[in-house]
Order: C-alpha cells, then sequence, then structure tokens
C-alpha cells in the first residue's frame, strides 16, 4: 500500500494498492521533489472516471511503468470533485496546450508546482501518434537532467498563457439588450428536431440549457422555446441515456439518438434533470414528465442516500471491469426472467435486438447484448397495442421489478461515497423546487433531512463551508461552488417551506461568501477563497459546462435574494457579474446559459405575493398550493405569521409594515406595482390571473 492508504476519497483509495508511490497533495511531496530534484507526476480523475480505470490497469498497476515512475518523478494523485481548485488550474493549463481537456487529466510540473507538459489519457506504449509512459517518463527525465532550460522555457510561456486567463471576469460594459434572443437564436440553430438536443454526438443533457429555454418561454411567450426543451426532455427520457430498469440519467449519451450512454450516474446530473422536469411538468403538465421526477427520486434514495439523508456523489460506469455491463441484457436473460407474454411485451416495447443493440467500444461489433430504451411515449405505445395505459404501466412496472430484483444480484458499479457539498446544495435546491411544484411534501421533507445533516456536518458556527464529508469528518475548505449551491438549495427550501432560518442562513452565508470571495475592484467572485492555497493565481468562472457556474448561480441567488428582502445590495452584485463577464457571454452567450436565466430573472416581469395570517396552519398552507398553481414558477411568495415578523423583522425590514388580521390577507405586486389587498382565496387567484394578462 502506499500512501494513499490513510485518504478519504475513493479515488484515491482506488489507487493505494498501486505499485506507483503515490502521494496526495501535500507540502510533504513538494518538499521531497525539491530535495531530491525531481519533477511532480500529477493526476487528476475520479472514482466513476471510465478512462481513469483504463489508465490505471494499463500503466499505474504495471511494475514496470510503476519502475520508471517511481525513479524519474514525485508522483501526486487528486480527485478532481475533492480538489476542483486543483483540477481547474491545470484544466485551463492542458485546453491552453493541447486544445482539449478531460479526464485522466495528466500534468507534469516542477517541484514549484509549474506545469510543463499536459496531456490527459496517456497509453503504456506508444502507438499511432500518441506517445506512451514507457517512452514519455523517459524523455521527460532525459530533459530534466540534461535540457533543463528548454523546460523553464516552456515553463515560462505556460505562466504567460496562463496569466491571460487571470483577466477573466474583469470587463466593465454592458450586455447588448437582446442577448436572451441572441442565447434563444444560438441553441435553436444547433437544435436536433428530430431527436432533440443540440449539435450531433455526444449529446450531453445540459439542463441548464432546457431550464433557460423555458426561462426564455415564460418571458417571450414563444412556444417554440417550450417545444424545443419538451421535446428534448421527452427524448431523453426514452432512450438509452435513461435507466428503465432501476431509474437515474447516465452521464451523456455517446450518440445522437440518446440511446448509447457512457454509464457514470452523477449526483447533479439527478439534481439538473429533476428541476427541469419538474418546472416542465408545470408548464406542461405532460405527466411523463411528473412520472420521471418521482423516479429520479426513488433512484437518489436507493442508491446516492447516506443513511443520515446526506446524498453520494455518483456511481461508476464500469462493473466486472466493463462499461455498462450492469445495465444490459440479451434477449434470453430476459425471457428467463419474465413469463413468455411478459417478456414478449418487454422485448417488443424496449427494443431488444437478437444480436443486440449494444457495440463493443473497441471492436464496434454488436454483442448481443442490449440497451432498453423506447421509441414512443407510453401514450403512443397504449394506443398502438389498444391497451389502456394504467394497464400498460403496471404490466410494464410488474416486468420491471422482477428484472430489477435479478439486476440487484449483479455485481454492481462503484459507489463514489463522498458527500460533496456543493453537489448536496443542488440535490436540496433540486427536491425542494420539484416537491414544490408536484406537490410532493416528502420531497421537500427529504431535502429539509439533508440541509440539516449538511449544515451540523459541514458549515462552521462563523458561517464558512467545508467542501467534503466522509468517514464522519468533514474537510477541505470550501470554494465559490459550495457557497452557491448551497445558498440556492436554502432559497428553494425557504420558498418551499417559508421557514425563516433557511432565508436567514441564506444571508449569512452570502455575507460570507462576499467577504472572502467576492472581486471588490471588478464584481464577480473568484473560485478560491482568499485564504485558501494559490497555486497559479485566482480565476472566475461564468461558463456553464456540465454544471452551472458559481458567477452564473450567484447572479440568480442574488436577484432573488434582493426580490425577497427589497435590499438592492445583492441585486447590484449581480450586475456587476455581468458587468465584469460581458466579453466572453457577448462573444458565444448559449455557453452561459445559466446565466441567461439568472438574467431573465433579473430584467424580466416580476411578481410578488405577500400573504399576512397570525399562524401557518393546514389551511393557509392549502391557499398557498392552489395559489401556485396559478403563480408562475418565478414568482416569489413571502408569508408573514407574527412569529416569523419577529424572526425576519432585521433581515426583512418591510415585512413590518403590513398589518396581521384575524384572517389571511394577500397582497400582490407586479412590476413593482402593487394591487389592493384582497382576503379571499378566490379574489387572490383572479387578481393573479388579470394581471397575468396584463
Amino acid at each position: 500500500m502506499n500512501r494513499l492508504k490513510k485518504e478519504k476519497s475513493p479515488y484515491l483509495l482506488q489507487h493505494s494498492g498501486n505499485p506507483v508511490d503515490w502521494y496526495p497533495w501535500s507540502e510533504e511531496a513538494f518538499e521531497i521533489a525539491k530535495s531530491q530534484d525531481k519533477p511532480i507526476f500529477l493526476s487528476i480523475g475520479y472514482a466513476t472516471c471510465h478512462w481513469c480505470h483504463v489508465m490505471e490497469h494499463e500503466s499505474f498497476e504495471d511494475p514496470e511503468v510503476a519502475e520508471l515512475m517511481n525513479s524519474s518523478f514525485v508522483n501526486i494523485k487528486v480527485d478532481r470533485e475533492e480538489r476542483p481548485d486543483i483540477d481547474n488550474t491545470y484544466m485551463t493549463v492542458c485546453q491552453m496546450i493541447t486544445g482539449q481537456g478531460g479526464w485522466p487529466l495528466t500534468i507534469i510540473m516542477t517541484p514549484e508546482k509549474k506545469p510543463f507538459y499536459a496531456a490527459t489519457y496517456i497509453p503504456k506504449t506508444s502507438r499511432f501518434q500518441q506517445v506512451g509512459m514507457t517512452d514519455l517518463v523517459p524523455a521527460i527525465s532525459n530533459a530534466w537532467s540534461n535540457e533543463r532550460s528548454k523546460i523553464l522555457e516552456a515553463v515560462s510561456r505556460i505562466e504567460q498563457g496562463f496569466s491571460r486567463s487571470l483577466e477573466l471576469g474583469k470587463g466593465d460594459s454592458t450586455l447588448p439588450e437582446d442577448i436572451t434572443e441572441q442565447t434563444f437564436q444560438e441553441l435553436s440553430n444547433r437544435f436536433d428536431p428530430l431527436h432533440g438536443g443540440f449539435g450531433s454526438s455526444p449529446k450531453f443533457p445540459s439542463a441548464h440549457n432546457l431550464l433557460f429555454l423555458m426561462n426564455h418561454y415564460r418571458s417571450t411567450g414563444n412556444r417554440e422555446a417550450l417545444q424545443m426543451a419538451s421535446h428534448t426532455l421527452t427524448k431523453m427520457r426514452l432512450g438509452g441515456i435513461w435507466d428503465h430498469i432501476g431509474y437515474g440519467f447516465h452521464r451523456y449519451s455517446t450518440d445522437n439518438k440518446w440511446l448509447l450512454p457512457h454509464f457514470e450516474k452523477m449526483l447533479y446530473d439527478q439534481a439538473m434533470l429533476m428541476t427541469a422536469y419538474a418546472e416542465a411538468w408545470k408548464e406542461t403538465r405532460n405527466p411523463l414528465f411528473k412520472k420521471t421526477v418521482s423516479e429520479i427520486a426513488e433512484y437518489i434514495e436507493q442508491h446516492l442516500t447516506s443513511p443520515e439523508g446526506l446524498f453520494y456523489s455518483a456511481q461508476d460506469a464500469d462493473s466486472e471491469g466493463e462499461e455498462g455491463k450492469f445495465y444490459i441484457w440479451t434477449s434470453d436473460e430476459i425471457q428467463q426472467i419474465l413469463t413468455e407474454k411478459e417478456s414478449a411485451l418487454f422485448l417488443d416495447l424496449f427494443r431488444f435486438q437478437e444480436d443486440g443493440n449494444f457495440m463493443d467500444e473497441v471492436s464496434k461489433k454488436k454483442t448481443g447484448r442490449n440497451i432498453s430504451h423506447l421509441e414512443q411515449t407510453y401514450e403512443k405505445m397504449a394506443s398502438r397495442l389498444e391497451m389502456d395505459i394504467e394497464s400498460l404501466l403496471d404490466q410494464l412496472d410488474s416486468s420491471r421489478n422482477k428484472i430489477f430484483k435479478v439486476r440487484s444480484k449483479r455485481v454492481h458499479p462503484i459507489l463514489d461515497d463522498k458527500v460533496l457539498t456543493d453537489w448536496n446544495g443542488l440535490m436540496i435546491a433540486a427536491m425542494a423546487k420539484a416537491g414544490t411544484l408536484i406537490d410532493n411534501d416528502a420531497l421537500i421533507k427529504k431535502a429539509q433531512r439533508a440541509w440539516s445533516q449538511l449544515a451540523s456536518a459541514c458549515m462552521t458556527d462563523d458561517y464558512k463551508l467545508l467542501h467534503r464529508y466522509k468517514d464522519q469528518e468533514a474537510a477541505i475548505d470550501g470554494m465559490a461552488d459550495d457557497y452557491s449551491f448551497v445558498i440556492l438549495g436554502l432559497l428553494e427550501l425557504y420558498n418551499a417551506t417559508f421557514q425563516p432560518n433557511y432565508l436567514i442562513t441564506a444571508i449569512e452565508l452570502q455575507n460570507s461568501f462576499d467577504k472572502i470571495f467576492k472581486d471588490e475592484k471588478f464584481g464577480g467572485y473568484y473560485f478560491t477563497s482568499k485564504n485558501s492555497e494559490v497555486i497559479m493565481g485566482r480565476q472566475k468562472e461564468i461558463y456553464d459546462g456540465a454544471i452551472p457556474s458559481s458567477n452564473s448561480v450567484t447572479a440568480m441567488n442574488g436577484y432573488r435574494l434582493s426580490a425577497i428582502t427589497s435590499d438592492p445590495k445583492f441585486s447590484i452584485q449581480s450586475d456587476q457579474i455581468f458587468r465584469a463577464f460581458c466579453d466572453p457571454i457577448a462573444d458565444a452567450p448559449s455557453g452561459y446559459t445559466y446565466a441567461m436565466s439568472a438574467l431573465l430573472a433579473g430584467s424580466g416581469s416580476t411578481t410578488q405575493i405577500i400573504i399576512t395570517s397570525q399562524e401557518w396552519n393546514q389551511k393557509l398552507e392549502m391557499m398557498v398550493k392552489e395559489i401556485r398553481v396559478k403563480a408562475s414558477t418565478d414568482t416569489t411568495i413571502i408569508v408573514i405569521t407574527e412569529e416569523w415578523r419577529i424572526q425576519l423583522s432585521e433581515w426583512i425590514p418591510f415585512i413590518n409594515n403590513y398589518p396581521i388580521g384575524d384572517s389571511p390577507t394577500f397582497y400582490i405586486c407586479r412590476n413593482y406595482q402593487c394591487k389592493r389587498p384582497v382576503y379571499r382565496l378566490t379574489e387572490a387567484i383572479d387578481l393573479l390571473d388579470t394581471i397575468s394578462k396584463e
């Protein structure tokens, strides 16, 4: 066992038995590199990364390669999910040098943490145009010993190039007035009208694109935007990217039809997609979307929830050394599990082929195994089969349960059971919002339970966050994603429950975030705090990639906090984010769709509903639920009771102006103009209907 054996990260522990003499990221490793005058071999990956596994088996478990690495380098392993700050820095370097990036990420650098070589996956031996480890390591070792000046020249060029990335977020101009329309047009130009999604292959779920389209629809009434989102959500749910047996979404589709997935399942994808399907249900009332929300929640409960109610990070793509083996089936296997009638229906509807629809990734030949997927919605299938829709769903669910029980006996993919604060914040936000939109109180309670545990484990008394929780231990200073995503979760919990403590904690965390992350000169937020280790410089992020960026989410949080508290400082900070990042957003706005949703929230029509009541009770709760049916998803609702007014008066001073009578009173404001108060629920709903048409 090497030095990784004492680490908490499942990814690092996977490598603890390698013959490579791995160190965790630590000053000890860099001091040894300095004393021995050796370069650093830095390898960054994560526990559910398929090609990380391939490189480990091919090179890091190989004695020959390990001997070369140990003699030439001080070797460091980093879990990108534990240390996204390190990963972000060196991924920028890799993209700058090679024009691309991904994991595993390989960086070779000086003992002073200055990189001079970057790559992703490296095979053991050289092939085609790709250098292998057995050639690369001796070449680097020779250059380090005999051509150090060339290495230092490369270091200097990389440092100069990297310094330009530190200029991101230092702008001071205004976005074009039609920037959100430009965003829609860019997405529309890339939209696949047949299969949904954007571009060809691979296709990523990119839920923030779909959320933007729905926000654009609400802002403009453009039904094309809603149809693009709805069509994509339908096609993804029918495709192989959705696990039809155990539920949950796989990471992405390798083809353009959503059929052949990369099989890992990430917590953040489930969170973002739960939110998208819940919002789509609100807009369309498509029963498939509501069903999908509930099934994602069931997957999370079964596979990614800790005994305390926190959320684990991911499930691997591989099992028994093969990607997807856990998830795919032959026709014979299904026929052995189900009755003849059941299997005939299942194999037909889920598009099984005798020679299989799953191809080997190397030979590109069919394997005889199948990925379950649908061509039509359940309603269309029921019509074709002349069956009642409920009867069809019951039969398919019965078959699914039987197959699921058999699958549960297979060797499961590895579970990455570390708890990440930022991803938990996203899931808390998703469950609170989805529970509100589809009227599922159980989801809201799960979000509340998760936050209670996360706050206890990862939030200090002075409102600082820690990033990772594992084996009853919290560690690693929180980063921008942790603060912005947790604040988002707290705002959704407040919207779902109106409990003052959620709002107060959100404000306290935002104030703490401002003090240690905000760029006071240009606006926006650095990814790392001012107290954290600085490697090559503090970066700021705005690009919305696999998940929304911290600055995009912070902009949304700021506008929402301002709408709730009427304190303009929060919206001003959001405005400053858009000024700071104006240039990259203006160049390619569809790369920043969560930011564009935030911009719509800050610049579009606003509706506020303030409800006063002696107390929060079941009757008032039912009234609020009826109002939510009529109100838009971006409506700000505040409930003031005698008890809550005392708790919130410091944070929302204006609520002291609202008298609390013997019965509920509804105050509705639209675009900063308030209507007369009404005292009956029917009057409030009629008033909402009237102003929605103005």
